[in-house]
Parts: structure tokens; sequence; C-alpha cells
């Protein structure tokens, strides 16, 4: 009786064992299957996106896959010409009369091949010398933009740094191809330093476009080279900022916003 006992306790031990294997089996299959169906609408999903399926991207080899995006890279701002053939368009636009004084009429000229504009230029020079920091805060003085085929009592020419360095006689080597001038009622800006700006000047290219006019107009007004009074003060409009400001700090403007003029020792 007991081995018959033990014989059915056998037997019905391993029909429980049995059953567990069989609904474990079911329940990792039914497992299989949600996981199947979920990866396949993952997939859909983004394939409806524009994008491989996660069982494609398995599948591709890896010199098939699509490589990872890379960073659009900025296009790197195409250099200035260095010479051209020193042919000039003026600018045709006119201007209203800025400042109190007697004004003096001017135009632009731009060098072919510079790409500049003439006319945006001619606008660029006219608000530097429309600004009350500027020249016209002194009454004795005033500017007109001059329009096309009118006289005009001085020219400003940007010319590349080869004209510029022809036009300006220039013969001091740290200056070749890197200054600008006024001579003969013109005043040529040098195409690098109106685009570029100066390295000693601490300001955007276009404040330092405002000291080449500032500068350059001065001398038409007959001013000469100033220096710096003491560290740490403006450097005045009329110091020639392009070989260093000896302690001063950059300045574009001949006049503080509150009217008062920015002077220094005059250079002999």
């Amino acid at each position: 009786m007991g081995a018959r006992r033990s014989i059915k306790a056998r037997r019905a031990e391993r029909r429980r064992r049995l059953r567990r294997t069989v609904l474990g089996a079911t329940a990792l299959a039914a497992l299989s299957v949600a996981a199947y169906w979920l990866g396949l609408e993952r997939g859909a999903a983004t394939a409806a996106k524009g994008g491989p399926s996660p069982a494609a991207e398995r599948a591709a080899p890896a010199e098939h896959r699509a490589p990872p995006p890379s960073p659009s890279a900025s296009p790197s701002p195409s250099p200035s010409p260095t010479k051209a053939p020193g042919d000039f368009t003026a600018s045709s636009s006119a201007g209203r009369a800025q400042g109190e004084g007697r004004p003096r009429r001017w135009r632009v000229e731009t060098e072919n091949s510079s790409g500049v504009d003439p006319d945006s230029a001619a606008r660029d020079v006219e608000a530097i010398l429309g600004d009350r920091r500027g020249w016209i805060r002194n009454p004795e003085y005033g500017f007109q933009l001059a329009g096309r085929g009118e006289p005009v009592d001085f020219t400003v020419k940007i010319a590349t740094p080869g004209t510029t360095d022809r036009l300006c006689e220039v013969v001091t080597p740290e200056l070749i191809g890197e200054t600008n001038c006024q001579a003969h009622h013109t005043i040529v800006v040098n195409l690098k330093r109106w685009k570029e700006g100066s390295p000693k000047f601490r300001g955007s290219p276009a404040e330092y476009r405002a000291l080449i006019i500032n500068h350059e107009v001065g001398h038409e007004l007959g001013r000469g080279h100033e220096t710096c009074p003491r560290p740490g003060a403006p450097a005045p409009a009329m110091m020639q900022q392009i070989k260093g400001l000896h302690g001063c700090t950059s300045n574009a403007w001949p006049h503080t916003a509150g009217g008062t003029y920015l002077a220094g020792p005059p250079v002999p």
C-alpha cells in the first residue's frame, strides 16, 4: 500500500511540474508575440517620420547604415580682394545738409571688384558724419552727400589695399596694405580696414569705420594728429590708433555724447 501511494505521489508531482512547464511556455510565447507586435508598431512610427525601422537598422550591414548627422559648418567669409584695376563707381544718391556750418559736399566712390556698393557705403558715411558725437557737434562744420554729377568738396574712395598704397604713396613697411589716408581733397579708405576693422582697435568693424571717416575728415577740415592725453582716457579721433593706443582706450568719435571734444597733445 505504501509503495502504491509513493508511486501515485510521484506521478501527481510529475503532472504538476508538466502543468507549470506548459503554463510557463505559454506565457513566454505570449510575451514574445506582444514584443513582436510592439516592435512592428515602433518601426512603423519611425518609418512614418522618415527614418529606418529598428529591425532594418539591425539588419543593415554597418557600412550601409546612415551615418549620424554632422553639424552644418557655417561658410567661412570670402577674403577681401587685395588688388583691383583701380576703376571706381560713384554713389548717385543725394542727402540733406547736416550740421550748422557751411555744408561741405562729398560723395563716395568704391573700387570695382571690391564688393562694396557705393550708395550703401555713402549712407554709412552719411550716418557717421551726421552723428552728434562727430564733427557736426562743432557749429563751424557741416556736410552734405552730393547727388550724381554734382560738384563736391571732397571724395571718399574705398579701395583695395594695393590701390590704397598707390593713391596714398605708402612706403613705410609696416603700413603697406594696412592704412588709410587723406590727400588732395580725397579720403582713401582701405577696403581691408573698412571690412575687418583693426587689431589695435577694441570695437566692431562698423565702429572702426567711424574712426576712419572721422580721422580722415578731420584732416580734410585742417586738423593734425594728436596723441594719448593720459592712460585710461579715450583716444582722440585724430590719434593714429592703428599704430597703438599708448595707454588710451579705443574711441571712434571726436566728441563725447555730451559734446566735449576729446583732445590730446598735438603731434609735431
